[in-house]
């Protein structure tokens, strides 16, 4: 897992990464409750502030699915 400290991040998510605001080694997907590592981190709302494993869990949210 990243180079983080174990533990859960907290993540302020932009357009096109995110910033870090408490360090952690993973954040926790918002559909599937799944571990996402930071450093395999590739998805997430900026409107909603949630991150999520793969593309599939983003759609079923943007859906209302989930």
């Amino acid at each position: 897992m990243g180079s983080q400290m174990g533990g859960e991040a907290r993540l302020r998510y932009l357009d096109a990464d995110f910033d870090v605001l408490a360090p952690g080694s993973y954040v926790t997907c918002a559909v599937t409750g799944q571990r996402i590592p930071l450093d395999e981190l590739r998805y997430w709302s900026v409107d909603r502030q949630e991150p999520y494993v793969g593309p599939e869990q983003m759609v079923k949210r943007d859906l209302g699915l989930a």
